[in-house]
């Protein structure tokens, strides 16, 4: 997938007011419409435009999409960092005009449904009265605080304009009750910190969609963990009691006899709490022992004779 440079395509700085930016897409959507143009491809540089000016004209999708860097050049290969949109607060939507099928694959990856978390069906028209818009945010939090609940200070990012009209964040720091089992894309609901209302409407909330950093020795998926154990061959071959790290501590496992790289050995009920908990699944790793001496190549050497191991045989070689 090629990177979009959205300001290079409108013509404009990167610190262009929403003002020039709304300027170079008139200019622009007159000189690339299908019904007049005689440029060629006109109708191609039309929706590249139109895309350009979906993302340039709304302050949260500019601010998201600055943090991305100047660095990228147009047609670079690009993929969207992992959580690129963590932190920021929106109120909008992804695809707020046109559908999917207006935008480039480049465009989706980044604005697409999971942009800033769950969405409001829309916005609506606001009478007097109103109750002001949710807002949605996507947070990362540590996975044991899963498991044991905690309570966390939280800084949010809020894209708005300034008097001049350019795009800049102010944060805005809340303490937040982590629950305990909550899950990876399971939401955290703030009743009325969201936008105010108008007139007697009430404020909306704010929804944190949670995802879990990562971790050094634990996978995650839905409830359950994964964990990648080293073992040594004897361990493997023979059996034995071996120490695994787990959440809740320390726990004895037992090795069967035989065991293979990539065995996996359940550890019913340890996983993230919940009705049910998750499991935690350990999945053998057999680490070989260096040969950095004379004495541990000769037992290797041994081995080589007495065993007769041939690891290659199904492969018929």
């Amino acid at each position: 997938m090629e990177f979009k440079d959205y300001y290079e395509i409108m013509g404009v700085k990167r610190d262009a007011t929403q003002d020039e930016i709304k300027r170079a897409y008139r200019k622009l959507a007159r000189k690339y419409h299908p019904d007049v143009s005689k440029e060629p491809d006109a109708e191609q540089k039309f929706k590249q435009v139109g895309e350009a000016y979906e993302v340039l004209k709304d302050p949260e999708k500019r601010a998201a999409y600055d943090q991305l860097g100047a660095n990228w050049k147009a047609g670079q290969d690009f993929r969207p960092p992992p959580d690129w949109d963590a932190g920021f607060e929106f109120s909008g939507g992804g695809f707020t005009e046109g559908d999917a099928s207006a935008y480039s694959d480049f465009f989706e990856s980044l604005f697409g449904r999971g942009f800033g978390g769950a969405r409001a069906a829309g916005r609506g028209r606001r009478t007097y009265h109103a109750r002001g818009e949710d807002h949605h945010a996507k947070v990362l939090i540590d996975l044991e605080d899963a498991f044991h609940g905690a309570t966390r200070t939280i800084t949010l990012r809020v894209p708005e304009l300034d008097p001049q009209g350019h795009v800049v964040t102010r944060e805005r720091t809340l303490n937040v009750r982590i629950p305990k089992g909550i899950r990876q894309g399971q939401q955290i609901r703030l009743a009325g910190q969201g936008a105010p209302g108008l007139g007697e409407g009430k404020a909306g909330d704010l929804y944190l969609e949670v995802e879990f950093r990562p971790h050094p020795i634990y996978r995650v998926e839905g409830r359950d963990l994964y964990l990648d154990l080293p073992i040594a061959p004897w361990e493997a071959a023979l059996g034995a009691r071996v120490k695994a790290p787990t959440p809740g501590g320390v726990v004895d496992l037992k090795i069967p006899p035989g065991s293979a790289s990539g065995r996996k050995l359940r550890l019913k009920g340890r996983g993230i709490p919940g009705k049910p908990p998750g499991d935690i699944y350990v999945v053998l790793q057999i680490v070989v022992p260096p040969a950095t001496t004379e004495k541990a190549k000769e037992l290797y050497r041994e081995m080589e004779k007495e065993l007769a191991f041939n690891p290659r045989a199904r492969l018929g070689v």
